[in-house]
């Protein structure tokens, strides 16, 4: 079973999928400070100084008599991870369009032509061309 286990891990796709996924991780670190340390303050500006991660609407008030905490919807969060999926998804569509065009230019001449058919397909056609005419 150790032996399978390691064939499995060792298979290119495994190790391409780990990497992808390091990568995938480190790519979301700097897209939320993207978010949050650039594009949200002059958001908040132009919004006379809101502060979107601190947008929440209270559902119920603390109440420190009787060891109840608030409960809110945090709505500005929210906000915040939504316009973080939407760069990570636009730069991915990037990533993705960028390869498909390389492989698309990569891949330009590299086919080789198909071999003619051989003298008796080309006859067989023939045949069945001159068969339909009459």
């Amino acid at each position: 079973m150790l032996k399978e286990f390691k064939e499995f891990a060792m298979k290119g796709n495994v190790l391409d999928m780990a990497v992808g996924i390091i990568i995938g991780g480190a790519f979301g670190t700097v897209v939320k400070s993207l978010v949050d340390d650039v594009i949200m303050p002059p958001i908040g500006m132009v919004t006379s100084g809101i502060d979107f991660k601190n947008l929440a609407f209270e559902l119920r008030a603390a109440d420190p008599a009787n060891n109840v905490k608030a409960v809110a919807l945090n709505y500005g969060s929210f906000i915040n991870n939504v316009i973080s999926f939407l760069i990570i998804a636009w730069a991915v569509f990037m990533l993705v369009k960028a390869m498909n065009a390389a492989e698309t230019r990569l891949s330009l001449g590299l086919q080789p032509d198909a071999p003619p058919p051989p003298e008796e397909v080309i006859l067989l056609r023939e045949i069945r061309d001159s068969l339909k005419r009459t």
